[in-house]
């Protein structure tokens, strides 16, 4: 085959993935833009809606070191098509469920599937581009992804009202089958010659790696939580927006997401000795907006939830800094475990924002307060970064290396 095929390859493969992970995406998100028809259908408060994102993520959170282990040994294309076809019958469990106990194991079949895709994608970047171009596409991974969480918004929000609950998750549900078929068709595992191993210990043991799964996890939270849950209620019922006011917002989010990808991916390949920066930057920002809407006296304007959601739409970007620390400090044949324990990291830290948000807004029956459960997850993450980057730097020091984060 002549080099231009082979440089096609790569990209068919990848597109194949970035497809499935699209899908994903809109399966994560979809609860996010109908919590509070799910919350009118299955009779519950905001605990229970808390506690319904909640199963989902952790089964999400849970399933990423042993989905690693496995993206490591089985490769990328089994796994993206057991986890879409996990996720397609989840969906469709959601959209006939009887009552809170069937809602449960739909939103867990559904985090279990998602938990199989990111990293399935992330391993086919790692495998199939040259070093110097993972950052950037691991960036462009994440913003067409994001597409998938713009379809889940506005348009899902009008599915609801125009077709009711079963027709509109029976639907997503069908999604499925655009997965499967496509990354069963098109998807190749990995270039020959690649081999697979269990690095779970070896991974762990890199400080590297438990500075990339602190980094996703102060970068991540605050807008994962907003998008997955809770952006829609507080925008609604804590603000007084319409709902869609609010779903134009949660879109500007997802749209201004993937318009930093792309940059934060060249930052980070073009200053590789800035990445922990970045990520210092970016929690920053955040912690600032978010302090100013919680602060304002009565209802934030609407500038100002406008500059919220432009802090937040660099955390998804930020995020992807983790797998890049991964990436660096470990080899491609634990590249799969790696990335589940920066994504665990991050998601385990989301789970707890969810639940605290939920648990705070049914007890005080107030948002705003609520949402001050972010602060520990800066605080901790921040500590974090700094003292594995220390680790880091040691280590490189003593092998004569560059410093590269």
């Amino acid at each position: 085959m002549g080099e231009t095929g082979l440089r096609g390859r790569p990209l068919l493969y990848w597109s194949a993935g970035v497809i499935a992970y699209m899908i994903a995406v809109f399966h994560r998100q979809s609860l996010g833009v109908t919590g509070l028809a799910a919350a009118e259908r299955f009779g519950l408060g905001a605990a229970g809606l808390s506690m319904l994102a909640m199963l989902q993520l952790i089964t999400y959170a849970g399933m990423q070191v042993p989905v690693g282990i496995m993206v490591d040994r089985l490769g990328s294309r089994r796994m993206l098509v057991i986890g879409a076809t996990l996720m397609g019958v989840g969906q469709v469990v959601f959209a006939v469920a009887p009552g809170v106990a069937a809602a449960i194991a739909a939103r867990a079949l559904v985090g279990c599937g998602d938990a199989m895709s990111f990293i399935s994608v992330i391993r086919i970047v790692h495998l199939w581009f040259p070093a110097q171009r993972n950052a950037l596409f691991v960036q462009i991974t994440g913003l067409l992804g994001a597409l998938g969480g713009v379809a889940s918004a506005v348009p899902l929000i009008g599915a609801l009202r125009a077709f009711g609950w079963t027709p509109t998750f029976l639907a997503v549900g069908s999604l499925a089958v655009i997965s499967v078929i496509t990354v069963g068709l098109v998807l190749r595992d990995r270039p020959s010659g690649t081999q697979t191993s269990r690095g779970l210990r070896a991974a762990w043991a890199e400080p590297g790696t438990r500075l990339g799964m602190w980094a996703h996890a102060a970068t991540q939270s605050s807008a994962a939580a907003f998008i997955l849950l809770w952006g829609y209620p507080f925008l609604v019922e804590g603000q007084g927006r319409s709902p869609e006011t609010a779903g134009v917002l949660l879109t500007v989010l997802a749209v201004l997401g993937m318009a930093c990808g792309p940059l934060v991916g060249y930052l980070a390949g073009r200053f590789p000795s800035r990445r922990s920066w970045m990520v210092f930057v970016i929690v920053g920002s955040t912690a600032t907006a978010w302090t100013a809407v919680l602060l304002w006296p009565g209802k934030a304007p609407l500038w100002l939830l406008v500059v919220l959601v432009v802090a937040l739409a660099a955390n998804g970007p930020g995020s992807v800094l983790g797998f890049d620390f991964a990436r660096t400090f470990n080899p491609a044949e634990r590249i799969g475990v790696a990335s589940g324990i920066v994504n665990g990291g991050g998601f385990t830290a989301t789970v707890y924002v969810i639940a605290s948000i939920g648990i705070f807004v049914d007890l005080s029956g107030e948002y705003r307060w609520a949402f001050a459960v972010q602060y520990p997850v800066w605080l901790l993450g921040v500590i974090q970064v700094l003292r594995y980057r220390m680790r880091v730097r040691r280590r490189l020091a003593l092998l004569a290396a560059p410093i590269g984060f």
